[in-house]
């Protein structure tokens, strides 16, 4: 993929029965295999309780692990070590990249697909969801940008569009090495991901944190685990992300909760608002961001195929209240409305640029980290 398309990918990451969290029950751990290295693997890890498909892996190099992120965020480089994702979120905004991902073979045992071409058994037609690609090199090509003369030290967004610590993770084991280089050139960071697999990596994130701002994210979307599990197959529990979290109190990184996308209909109750937020503030999370679901080209299709199949009797008022692309305005003004009382009464807050300014202010960075505007996402 092109450095202008991933850029563009992440420029917009930013564009129920309810059940008590603490009850809930595990039904599979997270299973660490063997490293493998042949072209194309196929996987049995499942971070969720749910049927997955397996996943084929495809090996390649890249030639480049940091992409420059263009408009108003708090990070301005972007590194991505997988190129698709296994947790299979049926609202996801990159599915469409992977029609950019024509590899060439080349050294070391880079695959030669073209995965636009690619069937999936995920709903995706072009595998998104279980072709991952997986780059081998990252960690090598991340320590020679970095070292270079003059390279500005920056925010680094890891894992912003596909998440670095799904089930190929387990195998390929490829975020210590990169911590490895961060924690080496002491690199702010914001870490993005749905698993708690990022607990094996534990001692290296505090080691970061002590030299650098590191900020650790879950998106959490429902307290519903039947519905969780229909969303978002290949993630773990919303309980398990929540206790990642709180474990994370423990280093000098700061945590936040990325209740986006909210699904109308499926997840817009104020119960679910309620679980979410009161989790939120006993954990001690540093801040919440609460977003509605937009969708656009194949997320769209996607989603409403989804529906269609999953929850049929809400089909047809979800596709009302999308019918002019975005989300009707009206309903989007009620939902927070409902909200933004909710988030004052667990005194949560929604500025998620608060750690970094702290972290300016403390003089975290070497005074380098640079300082973007806040946007809204009302």
């Amino acid at each position: 993929m092109s450095t202008n398309a991933e850029s563009k990918q992440t420029g917009r990451i930013f564009a129920c029965h309810l059940v008590n969290l603490e009850p809930l029950m595990e039904k599979q751990s997270v299973q660490h295999s063997p490293v493998q290295h042949s072209p194309v693997q196929h996987s049995s890890a499942q971070h969720s309780s749910a049927q997955h498909s397996p996943a084929q892996y495809l090996p390649i190099t890249c030639k480049t692990a940091l992409h420059a992120v263009s408009g108003v965020f708090p990070f301005k480089k972007d590194l991505n070590i997988y190129r698709g994702c296994e947790n299979g979120c049926k609202y996801c905004f990159a599915v469409y990249s992977h029609k950019y991902m024509k590899v060439e073979e080349g050294q070391g045992g880079s695959a030669n697909v073209h995965s636009a071409n690619v069937h999936s058994s995920n709903g995706c037609a072009n595998g998104y969801y279980d072709h991952i690609y997986v780059k081998t090199n990252v960690a090598e090509r991340l320590d020679k940008e970095l070292s270079a003369p003059g390279f500005k030290r920056e925010v680094v967004n890891i894992g912003g569009i596909c998440d670095s610590y799904q089930s190929a993770e387990a195998e390929y084991e490829l975020m210590p090495d990169v911590l490895r280089v961060m924690i080496k050139h002491k690199m702010p960071a914001i870490i993005s991901t749905k698993s708690d697999l990022i607990l094996r990596d534990f001692d290296l994130i505090d080691e970061l944190s002590k030299c650098a701002f590191v900020n650790i994210v879950s998106t959490i979307t429902t307290a519903d685990e039947s519905v969780r599990e229909k969303i978002e197959p290949g993630a773990v529990s919303t309980k398990r992300r929540f206790d990642m979290l709180e474990k994370f109190r423990k280093t000098d990184a700061t945590i936040g909760v990325h209740m986006m996308p909210v699904l109308p209909l499926l997840t817009d109750q104020t119960e679910n608002a309620e679980a979410i937020f009161s989790k939120t503030r006993e954990i001690g999370a540093d801040y919440i961001i609460v977003q509605t679901l937009y969708l656009r080209g194949q997320t769209r299709q996607i989603y409403f195929n989804f529906i269609k199949n999953e929850f049929p009797e809400l089909y047809e008022e979800m596709r009302y209240l999308y019918r002019a692309g975005g989300l009707d305005k009206a309903y989007r003004t009620r939902y927070y409305s409902m909200v933004n009382p909710l988030l004052k009464k667990y005194e949560l807050s929604t500025d998620y640029m608060r750690p970094v300014r702290e972290a300016l202010e403390n003089g975290e960075n070497g005074g380098e980290v640079r300082q973007p505007t806040l946007f809204d996402f009302g």
